[in-house]
């Protein structure tokens, strides 16, 4: 088959993804009872991909750590990812401390005691102490990381599979090579997964307004738009400006090269369905396997731009709701515990409320009520965090690259531009020749 006609097919595939969401959206708002019970359908897709992350990570930054000669670049790049993440964390909690004081959206509401028992539910899954979740980085057995579901569990084991094959030297080479072949099965599995993008499509967005429905809409509206306005100011303006005056690279061009990133993102709600091919397209695009490999799987869980901006906005919207508003020294010092208990949630659908419900039990108990409040519309809320998160991770990793010299600009120039398209069928990036494996010739 020709690539021209294996484009085609992908192509009419994320047609058929458009298709969904729309059909999704009609039949949760025609049949909600029986859309409601769609939800295993999404659900089944998004684990399929979940699947597949830490197979993705491992070989990734082993590929990446491994093949480099000194363990030093591994360093800068992983410090200077760390201080843009803190740096641009902190910018998006005060844009959403801005927004949500400007805006004061709580008057008017009323609690239920329905909705208040499901925030505490919320509450205690989202409580947890900071060295609790740094323990919780160490598996419990060196292959236990690749089969706990924990992204940062995956990161440190491959970085230490990585370093200690810059250790080994020349004898490394079988190992490199082995995993670089399981790469290239992992990624061929997960275009194999992507098939099933529609019917994950519609079992998600036919679920989700199944149950939340217009009614859910109406009286939170304020605080839905706000949000939903703020991210995309923050990505155009804050991260689109910051991406422009350091690299002369225009935010629409990345956003569009993305584009069925984002629609795969929309669609379940869920910034980790989208990790793997992150990893494809930015090595695709030029930024090399070491800068991918470390950036791209810590940004999901400490650089969590959108997260940032929906806790603060949330927080201030309850306590206004519940009218007892918090002064600013409050809302800084409980915004910065949500931050830290926030590391390692991304991607997880509901997460952000678990977490702000944790955050409150910790410093404001007299609150947790009211993230009852919210429910209704947390899904919605949920979308515009992950597509901001994932936003976020994509930019970060392009600038993290320019810094240390590594990306290779003349390719990326050409791919956003269009003119190396990414090849959907392997998820690989095949513009270097592959050697041949050598035949072994086999006993009679």
């Amino acid at each position: 088959m020709t690539t021209t006609a294996r484009g085609a097919r992908t192509h009419y595939l994320y047609l058929a993804v458009i298709g969904a969401v729309l059909l999704g959206i009609a039949t949760g708002l025609l049949f909600p009872g029986f859309a409601v019970e769609l939800k295993p359908l999404g659900e089944g897709f998004v684990n399929l991909i979940k699947m597949m992350i830490q197979p993705v990570i491992f070989c990734t930054i082993v590929l990446g750590v491994g093949s480099v000669a000194s363990a030093a670049k591994v360093g800068r790049v992983g410090g200077l990812a760390l201080g843009y993440f803190l740096v641009m964390s902190t910018v998006a909690l005060s844009i959403g401390m801005l927004v949500g004081n400007l805006l004061q959206p709580g008057d008017g509401l009323h609690l239920s005691a329905e909705a208040a028992a499901t925030a505490h539910e919320k509450a205690a899954e989202g409580h947890a102490d900071t060295t609790a979740f740094l323990l919780g980085i160490i598996p419990t057995s060196l292959f236990s990381a690749l089969t706990s579901g924990s992204v940062l569990q995956t990161l440190l084991v491959a970085l230490l599979v990585g370093f200690a094959l810059q250790r080994m030297g020349a004898t490394s080479a079988p190992i490199i090579t082995a995993v670089g072949h399981l790469q290239r099965l992992v990624f061929r599995l997960l275009a194999m997964i992507m098939w099933a993008a529609p019917v994950g499509a519609f079992g998600a967005m036919a679920a989700v307004t199944g149950q939340g429905g217009v009614d859910a809409l109406k009286s939170l509206a304020v605080l839905m738009v706000g949000f939903y306005i703020t991210c995309v100011l923050f990505v155009v303006v804050v991260l689109g400006t910051l991406l422009k005056v350091t690299t002369g690279i225009n935010i629409f061009a990345l956003l569009r090269y993305l584009g069925r990133e984002f629609l795969l993102i929309l669609a379940t709600s869920s910034s980790e369905s989208a990790l793997p091919r992150a990893i494809a397209k930015l090595e695709h695009a030029g930024v090399d396997k070491t800068t991918v490999g470390v950036v791209v799987p810590t940004g999901y869980s400490f650089n969590l731009d959108g997260t940032a901006i929906y806790l603060t906005m949330a927080s201030i919207f309850i306590a206004e709701a519940m009218g007892t508003p918090l002064a600013l020294g409050e809302q800084v010092s409980l915004l910065l515990f949500m931050m830290i208990a926030a590391k390692g949630a991304a991607g997880v659908t509901g997460s952000g409320m678990a977490v702000l419900a944790g955050g409150l039990q910790s410093h404001r108990p007299e609150l947790v009520d009211g993230v009852g409040l919210i429910v209704g519309i947390d899904r919605f809320m949920s979308e515009a965090r992950a597509l901001t998160n994932f936003a976020g991770n994509a930019v970060g990793t392009v600038l993290v690259g320019h810094w240390t010299g590594g990306i290779d600009r003349a390719r990326l120039d050409r791919v956003l531009a269009g003119e190396e398209p990414f090849d959907e069928t392997t998820m690989l990036d095949d513009h270097a020749p592959q050697a041949e494996p050598e035949r072994v010739p086999q006993p009679v």
